[in-house]
């Protein structure tokens, strides 16, 4: 396989891991916002885990074509510390945001007559009011500011990636093995939003926040969207990528030079015939 083919393959992968991380993870925010009764509202966990569940479905179908970053944070700390090249870096992250854009597409398709009623009902609209952004785009929660929100990224991104930084090294024995590290991390995402969601939404990836508010954009939200209400749109963008470096310089340096390494063998000793 040529290597422009193969990249091809992978920003296919990486737009496609997204697109399933927000189909799922957007569509489960409108069944928590937009119904009265909510299913979920006494339920919180529930939509944590189908946020969860997102990303591990995404790694199983598409972890073997790009690795699954599904997130820029993650790209980025791959090419800091773990020798991913720098030149895919540009090339992966607009293919996430794209697989974000178009996702945010999917679910408006799902739920368009539903955000409509729930806007009528009301009395508010998207453009002036944001009715029904929280489907597919974070915002500070009650009490939380921009900058706080800042920190708040910063944090929960930097707990992703250094845990998906051990569960991902190769000689880290307690980290699952075969292929149920997909599950895992998809696990950490999940107990992310269970801790700390009110806070801000845990966007903790810019291509899960930022695709879907470019589309908002363009499909009527307008400024609610971009730059969004005290000019918040850069935050889940810069909170979670300092989130990411950080998370991974901390378990490159305080855990793994730690961690125990396989003994190589004795080049002296034979192998007996």
């Amino acid at each position: 396989m040529s290597a422009q083919k193969k990249l091809l393959g992978e920003l296919i992968a990486e737009c496609v891991a997204v697109f399933i991380i927000i189909l799922l993870g957007d569509s489960v925010a409108a069944m928590y916002s937009l119904y009265d009764p909510s299913p979920y509202k006494t339920a919180y966990w529930g939509v944590c885990i189908v946020w969860g569940l997102g990303v591990t479905i995404a790694i199983y179908v598409t972890g073997a074509v790009s690795g699954t970053h599904a997130n820029p944070a993650v790209t980025l700390a791959l090419a800091t510390f773990r020798g991913f090249s720098w030149k895919k870096v540009a090339p992966y992250c607009a293919a996430q945001i794209a697989g974000g854009f178009l996702g945010a597409a999917a679910v408006y398709a799902l739920f368009s007559p539903v955000i409509a009623h729930f806007a009528i009902a009301h009395g508010i609209d998207r453009l002036h009011d944001g009715a029904a952004a929280g489907v597919f785009f974070t915002h500070p929660g009650e009490f939380v500011t921009p900058m706080h929100s800042f920190l708040v990224e910063t944090i929960l991104t930097g707990l992703l990636v250094f845990g998906i930084f051990a569960i991902t090294y190769e000689h880290n024995t307690m980290a699952p093995q075969a292929n149920s590290g997909a599950l895992i991390i998809g696990l950490l995402v999940a107990a992310i939003g269970a801790s700390a969601g009110y806070l801000d939404g845990w966007a903790i990836n810019p291509a899960r926040d930022f695709g879907p508010r470019l589309f908002c954009y363009f499909a009527g939200w307008g400024p609610q969207a971009l730059p969004a209400p005290g000019n918040y749109w850069w935050v889940p963008i810069a909170g979670p990528i300092c989130g990411g470096l950080i998370g991974a310089g901390l378990y490159r340096t305080l855990i793994q030079p730690f961690m125990p390494r396989p003994a190589l063998m004795d080049a002296s000793v034979q192998t007996p015939v």
